[in-house]
């Protein structure tokens, strides 16, 4: 329940202040069950002895990835759809039909009987359910932290990047215990349960609102902290930075992830080792969202990632040149990190350029770039797989999009000027 706009508001009884860390909390818990896309790599495997075992179909590389790719470009198309209904339904409601909707895309991807269907009953159903929902706790993070947004957004996404670190094990368990099918089949069910009963306290505080002793920082001279619409952020060439940036953090993180244990067995660990290293990698990708956000509220969005992307490149060259066990564990614990830092830095700089006024439509189009990212990083992959028999030379390509990513921040992730 919330009262009053400026001051005397209360959320769960406590002072807004305090109360609104519950909220983080809420949201970072349904991050945690949207984020089980990031264990796909535990999926590959099994996936690929079912169809070719039990269907006795032919499946490439490709293939088993498609699913992870066609998931996180509807994902990210839902984001910009949804973004107006956040405003006119409410968070709540808006949570509970993406969370009911992903749950029914993992139940209905047990029921498959060929790779193509689960590009759609998986890929298609249940990435628009994930983006339906995924921009909910964001945008009430972003409204209730006006103060501390960078930090609120990475603790919100938290749940979402850490994932993989629980899910990835249960997955591997239940597989091992009931098949591939059936752990479809009950993350779906318990899905539709959690993210239900989560998304009830959800809500936006009053116009008006905001933390006791703050106020809106001052812009330097020539500088415009706007609140823009969707239609005026797009005439600033701040957001096409933001944007390119977005992209290139994103196809480097996604394109780790979905290859995270295929390049572990590659030069020579263990299977169960590198699956256990699956779940490693997901506490970077959870970390590296409140590392990277705060770092984007003390830094500023140009020069967080800036250093983002001086770590990508780091990491690739060391997978490119030197690709051993402890280089793998390193390089991938920072490609992880990255991308989780990318889903703070992006939301955070959109509300700090454009403000919060029409913020869920405005990140909805910013959000696109995980989309393309989403597609080109693990396409890439799988296509190196498929020429050159291994992941490894996809590094040299990360490494130069690396070098375009920093001088593209540096030139154009500034805070729009005047007109």
């Amino acid at each position: 329940m919330t009262t009053g706009a400026i001051s005397g508001t209360y959320l769960f009884g406590l002072p807004a202040e305090r109360g609104r860390w519950v909220l983080i909390a809420l949201g970072l818990v349904i991050n945690l069950c949207l984020g089980t896309i990031y264990s796909w790599s535990v999926f590959v495997a099994p996936l690929t002895d079912y169809f070719t075992g039990a269907l006795g179909q032919s499946v490439t590389a490709n293939e088993v990835l498609m699913p992870f790719s066609v998931f996180l470009a509807f994902f990210a198309i839902a984001m910009p759809l949804t973004g107006k209904y956040i405003e006119t339904l409410g968070p709540r409601k808006i949570t509970i039909i993406g969370g009911i909707l992903t749950g029914i895309g993992w139940i209905l991807a047990s029921t498959v009987t060929s790779v193509q269907m689960l590009y759609v009953v998986y890929g298609v159903i249940g990435g628009i359910g994930v983006g339906i929902a995924y921009g909910v706790p964001v945008a009430v993070a972003a409204r209730w932290f006006p103060d501390r947004r960078g930090v609120a957004v990475g603790l919100t996404l938290l749940g979402f990047g850490f994932s993989a670190f629980i899910t990835a094990n249960i997955a591997g368990y239940l597989i091992s215990a009931f098949g591939v099918m059936n752990t479809f089949r009950i993350f779906g069910l318990v899905f539709i349960v959690l993210i239900v009963l989560l998304a009830l306290p959800l809500r936006f505080p009053d116009e008006g609102w905001r933390p006791a002793g703050w106020e809106m920082p001052v812009p330097k001279p020539g500088e415009v902290y706007c609140e823009c619409d969707r239609s005026a952020m797009l005439r600033t060439s701040t957001f096409y930075g933001l944007w390119i940036c977005y992209f290139i953090g994103c196809l480097a993180g996604l394109m780790a992830i979905s290859i995270s244990k295929p390049v572990g067995t590659e030069i020579g660990i263990e299977t169960g080792l590198a699956t256990l290293l699956v779940g490693f990698f997901a506490i970077f990708n959870g970390g590296g969202r409140p590392v990277f956000g705060a770092l984007t509220d003390r830094l500023n969005p140009r020069n967080t990632a800036m250093l983002s992307f001086v770590l990508i490149a780091l990491s690739s060259l060391l997978m490119w040149q030197a690709a051993h066990t402890v280089v793998y564990i390193v390089a991938f614990a920072i490609l992880w990190g990255c991308l989780g830092g990318w889903l703070a830095i992006a939301p955070t700089a959109t509300g700090s350029y454009f403000g919060t006024c029409d913020y869920p439509r405005c990140y909805g189009v910013v959000f696109l770039a995980y989309g393309a990212g989403a597609i080109a990083g693990p396409q890439l992959a799988g296509f190196i797989k498929t020429t050159t028999g291994n992941y490894l030379g996809v590094f040299p390509w990360v490494l130069g999009l690396a070098v375009v990513g920093l001088f593209v921040a540096f030139f154009l992730m500034r805070v729009p000027k005047e007109s």
